[in-house]
């Protein structure tokens, strides 16, 4: 069986170090969110992996082909750079939201969030044979975005594409399948698991309830980073050439 390797990410007592001793300024701790993004990004990224925000202080990556020791690697890494130190837990399974439930519940039987105690753990498990590695991702765009930004305020748009993020989150949740919002008009989901007949559906789902047209490129491989990049080609293939289709899938 195909499985997607997932990684949660925790702030180890994050809530209890942002007030002791007191409170610490907000605009170090949104520096401090940012710059652990963008160090754990670059860290997976190098390895094939890819990042996603949650709540900052939890994120989740796809992790296909990188080890429980690389995970450690990057752990070292990310501890010594930083105030800071941050859990790891692994899950693997044939649909995201299978995976992240696995990895989620290893994590909570080590301690709470705000534990004290708990310091750098790493748990779950990885796939277990390479040739089971696999990830899918939906790499969507709205239509015609650049129009709204350029006629609407800047709030009204930001408005809209967030209620357009949380409408795909709650449609494509009922298919196991993880999205996230990745800046601009661009909107992922992690969809193994999910015929493009299925992805095309929420599409049309979306388009019928709040009048916005998408389109997706739709990329397959054994790693987070080859599947972006061939959801990201399709994409690219339909804008440029304004396909017929709102849909193309590319595998590796």
């Amino acid at each position: 069986m195909r499985k997607i390797q997932l990684t949660i990410i925790q702030i180890d007592n994050y809530g209890p170090w942002t007030v002791m001793p007191e409170p610490r300024r907000e605009f170090e701790l949104q520096v401090l969110q940012a710059e652990l993004f963008a160090e754990l990004e670059r860290q997976f990224g190098t390895r094939g992996g890819l990042v996603f925000p949650t709540r900052f202080d939890n994120l989740i990556a796809v992790t296909n082909g990188i080890s429980m020791e690389e995970h450690r690697e990057i752990q070292k890494v990310v501890n010594e750079k930083f105030p800071v130190t941050v859990s790891m837990s692994i899950g693997a399974a044939a649909t995201p939201y299978q995976a992240q439930v696995l990895a989620t519940l290893c994590l909570q039987r080590v301690g709470s969030s705000q534990s004290a105690e708990r310091k750098s753990a790493l748990v779950g498990s990885c796939v277990s044979y390479p040739d089971q590695d696999w990830v899918q991702i939906a790499h969507m765009d709205i239509n015609h975005s650049t129009l709204i930004t350029d006629s609407e305020p800047i709030y009204d748009t930001h408005v809209l594409l967030q209620r357009a993020h949380l409408v795909l989150v709650q449609k494509f949740l009922r298919c196991n399948a993880l999205v996230f919002y990745m800046g601009g008009d661009n909107i992922m989901a992690l969809s193994n698991g999910l015929e493009v007949s299925e992805i095309s559906d929420v599409l049309a789902e979306v388009k019928a309830e709040m009048g916005l047209e998408l389109k997706a490129g739709v990329g397959a491989a054994p790693t987070a980073e080859r599947a972006a990049q061939l959801a990201s080609e399709g994409l690219h293939e339909i804008r440029k050439n304004r396909h017929k289709s709102t849909i193309i899938l590319k595998r590796a």
